[in-house]
């Protein structure tokens, strides 16, 4: 069983890290290193492309982390190319609908589940191919990421969640804020309705609520107010703001 998963399944916090920038092959395996659960490669806002994040996934291989990818956007064909690639989640921004959210499903899960196509004895499953037994493994092990960042998305929250098959409801806080009109207001009561909504809805179908906080202190905040899928800032983030520290305590 994928790990990030089953922590979830078990009610835990799972903490990782969004790369947009630092795309190396000793970046997961650095994340690792500090003792995070996951990794999520992104290839919508960062320069990542299918043959990169192919290289990233591999490079994780045998550390512990889990590499999950965020896809481009819905239309990235087929969603499952990075699951065949080794990824053992998908990320999938800007999903609206609960039509959308069952044919992201049906596209990660293999049949009966679903309709991802079958290749075995490549990347994903290792060079080995398992069979029949596999797939059903493999559609337990995948998985399932939407970014909820519109307004669209929370007057449908309740349909998109309540779609079986989803693992983590993510909250897309910069998109939603803007819109909303109100842009990076992540102190707005219409903003943080959205984000007790979110938790709430998440709970009450065994779904992980997921944010991404800039800080340690908004970290531990949103945990203890129900976000169990936690990316700790960015690669970009964490970076600057170390190496700005840094400088600043030299300088001192």
């Amino acid at each position: 069983m994928n790990p990030f998963k089953q922590k979830l399944r078990n009610g835990e916090v799972t903490l990782g890290q969004m790369v947009l920038e630092l795309f190396t092959p000793g970046i997961g395996p650095m994340l690792a290193a500090c003792g995070l659960d996951f990794v999520i490669y992104d290839m919508e806002h960062g320069r990542c492309d299918i043959g990169l994040v192919a290289e990233m996934i591999a490079s994780c291989r045998g550390t512990g982390i889990v590499p999950m990818a965020r896809v481009p956007d819905l239309d990235a064909a087929p969603l499952s190319r990075v699951l065949d690639l080794g990824a053992r989640g998908v990320m999938v921004p800007r999903v609206e609908t609960r039509a959308q959210m069952e044919r992201i499903v049906s596209e990660l899960k293999y049949p009966p589940r679903g309709k991802r196509g079958v290749a075995l004895g490549v990347a994903h499953d290792l060079y080995k191919p398992g069979g029949a037994p596999y797939l059903e493994q493999a559609n337990d092990d995948t998985a399932v990421i939407v970014i909820l960042e519109t307004v669209k998305a929370y007057e449908n929250l309740e349909e998109i969640v309540s779609v079986p098959g989803l693992d983590v409801a993510w909250m897309g806080h910069f998109d939603l804020t803007a819109s909303m009109g109100i842009p990076a207001q992540f102190d707005h009561p219409r903003f943080l309705e959205a984000m007790d909504r979110l938790v709430a809805v998440s709970a009450r179908y065994n779904v992980a609520a997921g944010f991404l906080p800039a800080t340690a202190k908004d970290t531990k905040h949103w945990i203890a107010k129900g976000f169990r899928a936690i990316s700790l800032g960015s690669d970009v983030g964490v970076f600057k703001d170390a190496v700005s520290n840094f400088r600043r305590t030299v300088l001192a």
